[in-house]
């Protein structure tokens, strides 16, 4: 219950986010453009669109006020997203379903505890950092939490655009990697610590991306949760599949 309420709420809040940030682009957008720093103030940008022209005529002192028409801007047509194609990674971002699956995984917590390799960890499976200034016991804020999980959402979409190096993918791999990044970090991704999976990403092999995106270990030791976990993390890289293999 607590997991559906947090993504519920982390839902809105993000969608709060980036509502903000396409504002802030499109204030940028028109700082920019020359056309609309001269805007001219509503009243008189109204006036301006009436042409005022006295006409002398034969016997008459009319003034013939002439109107042109305001033209309608172009139609923009919006292209449908379609999941499945394959595009650049820079394209994409972490779809809801894979939020709610990582929630699912990770868990809410807002008291820092140890994880499963003994790392200091709170909120949606985020590792303490120096710089939280947090310490084991400390409890945090629904809204830090959600905070963290952005954070931390933005981080390993990087990592996974790093990771592919232009290789396009559709949403569901794009998630899985980021399911991955997120919960064994960048670093263990790397040539040099997954090898394989480098290079079945340098030889566009989806197939072998697939087989290579099992992590079942923490600190050395096997762990369950990891099982099912990257179970989870192939059928959506190969599937789309984001429903917990456990409740089958």
């Amino acid at each position: 219950m607590r997991r559906r309420r947090f993504f519920g709420s982390f839902r809105a809040f993000r969608e709060r986010l980036m509502r903000l940030r396409a504002r802030a682009r499109g204030r940028g957008a028109a700082l920019r453009d020359p056309a609309r720093r001269i805007a001219l103030p509503k009243r008189k940008g109204a006036a301006a669109l009436l042409s005022v022209s006295a006409v002398a005529l034969a016997g008459a002192s009319d003034i013939a006020i002439r109107a042109e028409p305001r033209t309608a801007p172009p139609v923009v047509e919006q292209a449908v997203f379609d999941p499945a194609i394959r595009r650049d990674a820079a394209d994409l971002a972490t779809s809801e379903a894979m939020v709610a699956a990582l929630v699912e995984e990770e868990g809410v917590r807002y008291r820092v505890y140890r994880d499963v390799a003994g790392y200091p960890t709170v909120g949606v499976g985020h590792l303490v950092l120096p710089e939280d200034n947090l310490r084991l016991g400390q409890r945090i804020t629904h809204a830090r939490a959600m905070k963290l999980l952005e954070r931390d959402l933005e981080k390993a979409e990087a990592g996974v655009r790093d990771l592919l190096a232009g290789l396009p993918v559709n949403q569901n791999e794009f998630d899985a990697l980021v399911d991955l990044v997120f919960n064994v970090g960048i670093g263990n991704v790397s040539p040099e610590e997954s090898p394989r999976l480098n290079a079945a990403i340098r030889a566009g092999d989806y197939e072998a991306i697939a087989a290579e995106l099992e992590y079942t270990t923490a600190a050395g030791r096997v762990a369950g949760g990891l099982i099912h976990r990257s179970e989870r993390r192939t059928q959506i890289f190969l599937d789309a599949d984001y429903e917990d293999p456990r409740s089958a």
